[in-house]
């Protein structure tokens, strides 16, 4: 691997923005601290000395050239990405340089995807939306559990989180993207996106070890809804987050992250399972971890490198499964996430495998 490498971050003073710049840091790039807030980034000399700084509103196009000048690839984790990710990715393509971003937004994902494939295509540059947490990894194990398979009657992917202290981005960004729905829901259904009013139903899904089974909320839709129809061909995508992790994110008194470790990250353990089921066949991936912030930060770094080195299958808008080698990179990322096949269990065939109806 190349090493040594300017690596802009846009949003670096953030929760997630931290720790992908402490990531670059360990892999030997030169992290590039950009943002909005220039007391902000002043404020991280401290802990990145010598990483050059740079104040770049998002709404100056002339100051985001300037602030990108001289990297070689830029991930942006300033959310909401409904007002970062257009002028950010323009600046990018303006560079000729490869855009990342960190996105959970669904309605920001799919504008990057409907605005930009024409002209990333044309620059021969590369744009990845969502290579995270939400949105990349689901996607990673959906097409590694897929195989050579490049299309499936529904997949399902299933969030077991032991708790969800969010940021002050994940909040922000929320509401956006409620604002931009009108309040409604949105699911993936019939091969393309719905808004809709149904009320909110549980049931129960079979996590493997150590979660078990846990009470989800059905069609808690996720990024993962844009990420993996964008490549296979899937009519039905659905996404499924514990109920406990869902209060945390609901109630006004949840505290934000707490670090636990010499890395920064909170105790918060997680899984993420998907069920793909094609035909009379079913498959089973699963990963977990320790913090859906700090593991988007080898998420989005991993897809860096493999871009600046020539590993990707494709140029322009593309998601992490469609632009890598997914069973590779989940194995490249063995220090931040244990990946396994467990046992397809189904309890009930009129409801999705592994789930039984509470609701």
């Amino acid at each position: 691997m190349e090493t040594g490498q300017t690596i802009a971050v846009y949003g670096a003073y953030g929760h997630t923005g931290r720790f992908v710049a402490a990531e670059l840091r360990e892999r030997g790039h030169r992290p590039l601290l950009l943002g909005r807030d220039g007391d902000r980034l002043e404020a991280m000399a401290a802990d990145f000395p010598g990483a050059p700084r740079r104040h770049a509103p998002v709404d100056d196009p002339i100051r985001l050239d300037r602030a990108l000048h001289g990297a070689d690839a830029v991930i942006n984790t300033a959310g909401p990405f409904a007002a970062t990710a257009g002028p950010v990715i323009d600046a990018a393509l303006r560079a000729g340089i490869p855009y990342v971003d960190v996105a959970a937004e669904i309605e920001a994902n799919a504008d990057t995807f409907t605005r930009f494939a024409r002209p990333a295509r044309a620059a021969g540059t590369v744009v990845v939306p969502a290579m995270a947490f939400f949105g990349g990894l689901g996607d990673l194990l959906v097409t590694a559990a897929m195989g050579d398979a490049t299309s499936a009657d529904e997949v399902h992917v299933a969030y077991g989180l032991s708790s969800w202290h969010p940021t002050g981005g994940t909040l922000a960004a929320g509401r956006v993207s409620s604002g931009r729905r009108g309040g409604r829901r949105i699911r993936y259904a019939g091969g393309r996106l719905q808004l809709h009013d149904d009320p909110v139903s549980t049931v129960d899904w079979e996590f493997p070890a150590p979660f078990g089974v846990r009470e989800v909320i059905s069609e808690f839709t996720m990024a993962d809804v844009v990420t993996v129809p964008s490549h296979l061909a899937v009519p039905e995508v659905r996404t499924y987050l514990t109920t406990g992790a869902a209060s945390d994110l609901a109630s006004p008194d949840s505290p934000p992250p707490a670090a636990v470790d010499d890395r920064g990250r909170s105790a918060q353990s997680f899984v993420v399972d998907v069920l793909v089921r094609s035909g009379g066949t079913q498959r089973r991936l699963a990963a977990t971890g320790q913090d859906i912030y700090a593991v988007s930060a080898p998420l989005a770094v991993e897809a860096v490198d493999r871009i600046l080195t020539g590993r990707i299958r494709t140029a322009g808008v593309a998601s992490a499964g469609a632009i890598f080698d997914a069973p590779d990179v989940l194995a490249a990322l063995s220090a931040h996430l244990t990946v396994r096949a467990p046992a397809v269990t189904l309890r009930a065939p009129a409801v999705p495998g592994g789930l039984t109806s509470a609701g």
